[in-house]
């Protein structure tokens, strides 16, 4: 059994992890820059939605099992879960995983386990790996370092960390088997034993797959449109055949790993990954093709009743049931309606957040009453079997209201 746990990083993968290893009766001291988040944390509560996550840290913090803090302690195992984004012309941001690294590198022991489960670029592991052994030689051969990445759904977090295959690769051997005696104290979930920079590639191409699967159905979804066909009885009716399986459009892909992940094999491997590169240009023309629809319906509504209509922007999350705006195109789109704004009274709708720094929010009861046009962008239950007065322009990027 591990006798301390490192986690590097409390946010929406960090600190689910951090509280089920803590709920195995496993010491975590978990690692944030916010204090905020610290200090919600150590008063048992949590600062993002998901589902069961509040009672899981609750008992954890009460038991005495869960810690936050600004900064790292001497453990046994170091988990780095932090983000990486990407820097400008979509290049993979590491520094993230570098800063969080260093700031171990003085803690770390003979015989401890180093993991990074952000996703990565390939060969990030080793890259890490050389940084420890450049500051601390004496290290070399003495240590663990591996990589597994998440791969769960939010809104299902704590079901899927249990319950889900995890893929473990380590710089050899060695580290592979350690990381899998460390995971198989709370994970029911196969592990499949690889090697660090297979395992960095498996993450990317998991999501890079469903980018290019949705990005099928947001094409087909533009192509319908134009040939006044209704897209989601075509998908219904396509799946009928047994080896067909097209996903659902939406108003793009957002959040932190679809959205950004397949530009991680992109600016690696930009001749190669002609189909993954296209998926993405697809992905975000919709986004920006959804808006242009809004601004011409506000045109329109203009010169048919003469006035200025009232707008209803429903959801902001990057997916249904979320507090999730990380890379949101439901939040991009919002963003670039209101840029165009002349006079017309917003609505916008997120039942998920309590306040937001740059939209004045409002209650889906109200928006839907009020406004003129009614703009759909995210399949949020609250949105749904809702009563629409049949004098509404409705413009349903996410099939919410389609029957």
């Amino acid at each position: 059994m591990s006798k301390k746990v490192v986690t590097i990083g409390l946010g929406y993968i960090g600190l689910p992890t951090s509280a089920l290893i803590a709920s195995n009766k496993i010491a975590v001291h978990g690692v944030d820059i916010s204090q905020y988040v610290v200090d919600t944390i150590n008063a048992g509560k949590i600062h993002i939605v998901e589902p069961d996550l509040d009672k899981e840290v609750e008992s954890a913090v009460k038991q005495g099992y869960l810690i936050a803090d600004t900064k790292p302690v001497v453990a046994d195992v170091y988990l780095v879960v932090v983000p990486t984004p990407f820097k400008g012309n979509y290049e993979p941001d590491i520094s993230y995983v570098q800063a969080a690294t260093e700031g171990i590198i003085p803690l770390l022991k003979d015989g401890d386990l180093y993991i990074i489960e952000s996703t990565s670029p390939v060969g990030t592991t080793e890259k890490m790996m050389n940084l420890i052994f450049s500051i601390r030689p004496e290290l070399k051969d003495k240590i663990y370092l591996a990589y597994c990445p998440e791969r769960v759904l939010p809104g299902n977090v704590m079901y899927e960390l249990v319950n889900n295959d995890r893929v473990i690769g380590g710089v050899n051997e060695e580290s592979t088997l350690k990381a899998i005696s460390f995971y198989q104290q709370f994970v029911k979930g196969k592990l499949h034993k690889t090697n660090a920079r297979t395992a960095e590639m498996c993450k990317l191409t998991e999501n890079s797959s469903r980018d290019v699967q949705i990005a099928f159905a947001n094409e087909l979804s533009l192509i319908c449109d134009k040939a006044g066909i209704n897209v989601w009885e075509l998908i219904e009716l396509a799946n009928k055949h047994p080896r067909v399986n097209i996903l659902q459009p939406g108003c793009g892909v957002g959040g932190h790993c679809i959205a950004v992940d397949p530009y991680f094999i992109v600016s690696e491997y930009p001749m190669e990954a002609r189909i993954i590169g296209k998926a993405r240009e697809v992905n975000n023309y919709k986004s920006f093709w959804c808006a242009e629809k809004v601004k011409t319906a506000k045109l329109e509504f203009e010169l048919k009743r003469g006035k200025k209509p009232k707008i209803a922007i429903l959801g902001l999350a990057f997916k249904p049931n979320i507090d999730d705006l990380r890379e949101s195109p439901a939040k991009y789109i919002a963003q670039r309606i209101m840029q165009d704004a002349q006079d017309e009274m917003y609505f916008i709708v997120e039942p998920n957040i309590k306040e937001h720094h740059v939209f004045k929010l409002t209650n889906v009861t109200d928006a839907i009453e009020n406004a003129d046009i009614l703009v759909f962008l995210v399949a949020h239950n609250e949105f749904k079997n809702v009563k629409i007065s049949s004098d509404k322009v409705i413009l349903d990027f996410c099939g919410v209201t389609n029957k």
